[in-house]
């Protein structure tokens, strides 16, 4: 048999129009405001569970015109206004060095003075974030969302909807069975679907439950072989 090698930690493309609403319809639209930057507020803050979709909303913006994505390990250089940036995008601020909250919050008040626009996220509320008073004032001075994760029924409707997007048939026990027998982010779960799908084509078999579980155990053992 063939082996089929999951890279979960690929990049994919990430867009606004992929990201899985759920019950995040009002960030969603606002959102699309700061990517056409026409938002009334300039500042939003964004926080929730990890792969509540934080990273993809950031990358996804970041693809617009005049943005700058700064990670949380970015130099500090990545800090630095520019007035050919009018979107910055500051990801996981819980993580920001001293030096770099320092950075951030100059950045923040250069920001403000010229008009542009901020999105920054986090793991908790600005309030209980983890740096400087300063800069976790100024992480409140917008909007503060919350993404809500999707349920497993949400879950399982996206990955339907994909799965009819490629014309392909899954037997009704498949995805109940890989929400509880696999990684649970929609990322990861995104990843399994495409695999199922080469997998199918590749073997010539329908995707039903043995199919599934013939992938889950070829994934496991090529996790096995790297650790």
């Amino acid at each position: 048999m063939k082996q089929l090698v999951l890279d979960l930690g690929a990049d994919q493309a990430q867009s606004l129009d992929s990201f899985e609403v759920g019950q995040n319809a009002e960030l969603a639209h606002l959102m699309h405001q700061f990517a056409g930057r026409s938002s009334r507020e300039h500042f939003a803050y964004l926080w929730g569970e990890a792969a509540a979709g934080k990273t993809h909303l950031l990358h996804a913006l970041a693809a617009t015109p005049a943005s700058r994505y700064i990670g949380a390990g970015a130099p500090e250089s990545a800090f630095a206004y520019s007035p050919d940036i009018s979107l910055y995008l500051l990801d996981d601020c819980a993580k920001l060095s001293p030096q770099a909250q320092i950075e951030a919050f100059a950045l923040f008040n250069q920001i403000r003075e010229n008009g542009a626009y901020m999105v920054s996220t986090g793991p908790v509320p600005p309030a209980v974030l983890p740096v400087r008073e300063d800069l976790r004032t100024r992480m409140g001075w917008g909007l503060v969302y919350q993404i809500h994760g999707l349920s497993d029924e949400e879950k399982i409707a996206a990955l339907t909807h994909a799965a009819d997007a490629r014309g392909l048939t899954l037997s009704a026990s498949v995805l109940p069975y890989l929400l509880s027998h696999f990684r649970r982010d929609m990322r990861s779960l995104s990843t399994m679907l495409d695999a199922l799908d080469q997998y199918s084509l590749e073997t010539q078999r329908p995707v039903t439950l043995p199919l599934l579980r013939d992938l889950l155990q070829q994934a496991n053992r090529e996790e096995d072989d790297e650790a």
